[in-house]
């Protein structure tokens, strides 16, 4: 297997940091920023269920590997006798990024020894650590690695080698864990020795020069140093941490600009979770914006139905899903690290329950999906296949040590990290639906589930007194229910956390349900390629030994929890040893979104394109509620490229104008004033227009109703486009049309800028509501168009 071609050119108290799964000790720093906090991994004890087969499979692997054959190349490169037998795969003595696997290691020992209280994990660790210690004695100047420090001599030089401080890192962060979780003091001494050989190394040289640098992977040095940064207050961890501040990344990011096509994907997601604990540290809120600009740019542009992303370990361009499915899609290092980033946003804005939705999402259909359960040391995917008729493949004891095989052995030992959180005072967050018993102060909750299996969960208070449970109701549970000790149901909304004050008592049960159902993802660029969802489940379907040529075709009538027509379908954690497709050809053009405002932006054609609505509300609308919209600064934006994939198309809502204002938006999707599609209540030719052009205004080719839509009445509009003629329809009538419409949306490319209410230009915001707003990657019949308005949908 090979990777990466060489790259040349928590805390039970309030106030203390949340740089780690738990901590041994104070810290001299508390984090800045923070307001929710993590409970140590021994708080938190696992109930059997799918996430503690897998620990204990991997639990098994780390008191199965000899310690001396993963130290083996240590003793080597710091002139120490070693008769241990090679490793091979990434930790052979020939490979260049030997050693980051003890580091992986490490951390896992530690997390394991904490998740299960068995000692044997720490004393095998502690093992490991002495023998470091020696090694670098020896070697006398601080450094401690598997391979000669020569090899950064080249990284200085901008010669070929493959990525040594990414090898370094890894060692770093597992002796911070041993010391963090473990209580080990000599992984400290160790730590603090190669922190200081690492300044001493970087302040030598030239900002340019560390910059050139920096091109070369070097996982998340800037993460580790701001750790022990904030472990010890030594200002000099600091100063190290911000060496690897990479500009060519950072700058980009805190402007929100998406610049990571072609980047490797794994290489960046390290620097950006330095870049929010370097937030946590200093309080500078650029750092901030780069981690949160970076989420919000993979997660929306970048990420896979099962919640991973790259393709052949690279970010390609925004958007670019259904043309990136391959053998080499979703590098699980990625998900591991988005994950830990993803936490970290949370822990500084806990109002954002969407960070907990996409965790949930690429914890059960990627991090869960990826170890092999007919292993008894729990092997690990190193790249997830997406393409139609993928397999997935994995590691082995000694013969691969991939990075995926090293976060695997993280991600497996730490499952109980994020399940709860807590404020520093009386209110607790549950985040995840994972079979456990947490232990907080005075009080144990006990959550029983077989989620998700089934959707509910039961949580159960021992101890009394007066607190907040805040319970994570998920964006895809509509309908869901909670009662307290049998009573009468609350109803709480979708996509947000629910609140329950009260003060408890021993026996307190909460019985929380949350309806799952059916639904389908399209891909950003292609609105027929499609995965299906069941509530936060990807399901795969199973096609044995056959492999595909091509996706496989759905029909949405005969979609059913288990099957697809005539394949049947599996949740894909739960997919090993056969062949499988994600992703699907929807058949019959399907609706590619439907916005009916009914107090929320979802979309439920169930295609899960909701749409983000900025400084608007809901009133009342043609049926039900609708978007209620003031004219000076109210709008929705949907999702990049909405209609990228449709030549022909149809465009239809119900409006009520307040104030009719020329040039003026009902939607207008584009990338700006160069490329767009847009309907106009009133031109300054005084009719609704319906316009696109790729060359600009002067490049129009439009549709000119015989007059402008009038103010204090719900008026259905639609535009359709079927080869070159496109159809203006009010009211369920055709009122204009153009038989050379020879431009389709799908020219405009991937649109950026896709808005209800706003314009492109510095035009007047759309004063009235909008409501039933739906878009279609095919042109409705007049007859359909009329049937929608007589409906009133």
């Amino acid at each position: 297997m090979r990777r990466r071609t060489l790259l040349a050119g928590s805390v039970a108290v309030a106030g203390v940091s949340a740089l780690a799964p738990e901590r041994a000790m104070a810290a001299a720093r508390p984090d800045i920023g923070v307001s929710a906090y993590a409970f140590p991994l021994s708080a938190v004890r696992l109930l059997p269920s799918p996430f503690t087969e897998n620990a204990a499979r991997t639990q098994s692997y780390l008191l199965f590997l000899d310690n001396d054959r993963l130290l083996h190349t240590f003793r080597l490169n710091a002139g120490l006798p070693s008769t241990a037998t090679a490793c091979g795969g990434w930790e052979s003595p020939t490979t260049e990024l030997r050693g980051h696997s003890t580091g992986h290691l490490l951390s896992a020992l530690a997390q394991a020894y904490a998740s299960t209280g068995d000692t044997a994990y720490r004393v095998k660790g502690e093992q490991i650590v002495a023998v470091l210690a020696q090694c670098q004695t020896r070697l006398g100047n601080g450094y401690l690695s598997a391979f000669p420090e020569s090899f950064i001599d080249r990284v200085e030089a901008r010669q070929s080698v493959w990525a040594p401080y990414y090898t370094l890192h890894k060692i770093m962060a597992g002796l911070l864990d041993m010391h963090l979780i473990a209580g080990t003091a000599q992984a400290l001494t160790v730590l603090l020795g190669m922190a200081a050989w690492v300044k001493a190394r970087n302040d030598r040289l030239t900002l340019a020069q560390r910059q050139n640098m920096l091109d070369t992977e070097f996982g998340g040095m800037n993460e580790v140093l701001t750790n022990l940064y904030q472990l010890t207050g030594d200002p000099a961890h600091l100063a190290a941490a911000q060496h690897f501040d990479h500009a060519e990344i950072f700058d980009p990011l805190a402007a929100g600009q998406d610049n990571l096509n072609n980047y490797h994907a794994n290489t960046q997601i390290p620097k950006v979770l330095g870049a929010i604990r370097e937030f946590h540290a200093t309080g500078v809120t650029r750092y901030r914006d780069i981690a949160v600009n970076f989420w919000d740019i993979v997660t929306r542009h970048h990420t896979y139905a099962i919640g991973g992303n790259s393709n052949g370990e690279y970010f390609k361009a925004p958007d670019r899903i259904a043309s990136e499915l391959s053998d080499t899609t979703a590098e699980c290092c990625n998900t591991h690290n988005m994950l830990k980033l993803t936490r970290q946003l949370f822990l500084t804005d806990p109002a954002r329950a969407d960070y907990l939705d996409y965790y949930e999402g690429a914890l059960y259909n990627h991090i869960l999906a990826s170890q092999d359960p007919s292993s008894a040391h729990g092997f690990q995917c190193y790249y997830v296949p997406l393409r139609a008729g993928g397999l997935k493949t994995y590691s082995n004891d000694y013969n691969s040590f991939v990075c995926c095989h090293g976060t695997g052995m993280e991600s497996n030992t730490k499952y109980g990290d994020t399940v709860y959180f807590h404020d520093g005072g009386s209110t607790l967050y549950v985040n995840l639906f994972i079979p456990s018993v947490l232990t907080w102060g005075a009080y144990t909750i006990r959550q029983e589930t077989t989620f998700p299996a089934a959707g509910s969960t039961r949580l159960t208070v021992t101890g009394a007194g007066t607190f907040q449970m805040r319970i994570r109701i998920p964006a895809w549970a509509a309908g869901a229910q909670i009662r307290v000790n049998g009573g009468a149901a609350t109803s709480p909304p979708a996509g947000a956390y629910a609140s329950l004050s009260r003060t408890w008592v021993t026996g307190d049960v909460v019985d929380v349900t949350l309806p799952m159902t059916v639904r389908r993802e399209a891909a950003n660029d292609n609105s027929t390629v499609q995965a299906v969802k069941f509530g936060p489940l990807v399901l795969a379907g199973l096609f044995g030994s056959s492999n595909l040529s091509a996706l496989p075709v759905l029909d949405p009538a005969t979609l059913t929890p288990t099957s697809a027509g005539s394949v049947a379908l599996q949740p894909f954690y739960k997919v090993h040893g056969q062949r499988y497709s994600v992703y699907w050809s929807v058949t019959g053009s399907p609706l590619t979104a439907h916005y009916p405002f009914d107090g929320s932006p979802a979309d439920v054609s169930g295609n899960e394109r909701t749409a983000t609505v900025y400084g608007a509300g809901y009133g009342s609308g043609r049926t039900g509620n609708a978007l209620a919209l003031d004219g000076s600064a109210g709008y929705a934006a949907l999702p990049n490229g909405i209609l990228a994939a449709a030549t022909n198309f149809t465009i239809a809502l119900w409006v009520r104008l307040d104030t009719v204002t020329t040039w003026s938006r009902l939607v207008d999707f584009g990338t700006g004033t160069g490329a767009y599609l847009f309907l106009t209540p009133r031109s300054s030719a005084g009719t609704l227009r319906f316009a696109i052009t790729t060359g600009g205004s002067g490049a129009e080719q439009r549709i000119d109703g015989p007059a402008a839509l009038t103010a204090g009445a719900w008026t259905h509009v639609a535009v359709t486009r079927n080869g070159n003629l496109g159809v203006l329809h009010v009211n369920g009538v055709a009122v204009a049309q153009n038989p050379a419409l020879t431009v389709g949306p799908a020219a405009l490319g991937s649109t950026t800028r896709n808005y209800l209410g706003r314009s492109q230009y510095a035009d007047p915001y759309l004063d009235g509501a909008l409501d039933n707003v739906r878009l279609y990657a095919r042109a409705l019949s007049a007859a359909e168009v009329s049937t929608l308005y007589t409906s009133g949908s």
